[in-house]
């Protein structure tokens, strides 16, 4: 990792009115931007297929938008879009409280 990016990031934090911790703060959007791109390298390593690709439109399974889900890390409870599948088993599908996503 560029040690230069990670300092430029943190001096720019201030200015642009971000604590590097807290709600909202650095860490928690650092946070979300790593996980929404590796969930969406997931679900297109498990369908096949790219986001914008034909081949993935009626092929029995295929993108089904997103979902919003707060996951709660060692930086707070961070607010995720999770990509969803359009045959996602119902244990992927379900919320916590049992109740279909």
């Amino acid at each position: 990792m560029d040690d230069r990016l990670i300092d430029e990031l943190v001096s720019r934090a201030p200015a642009e009115g971000l604590r590097p911790t807290g709600e909202g703060g650095l860490l928690q959007q650092l946070t979300k931007r790593l996980l929404e791109p590796a969930l969406e390298g997931e679900i297109t390593d498990h369908l096949g297929c790219d986001k914008p690709d034909p081949d993935g439109r009626n092929g029995g399974n295929s993108r089904n938008g997103t979902r919003a889900k707060t996951v709660l890390t060692h930086v707070g409870p961070v607010e995720i879009s999770v990509p969803r599948d359009g045959t996602a088993p119902s244990s992927r599908r379900s919320s916590r409280n049992g109740r279909s996503a």
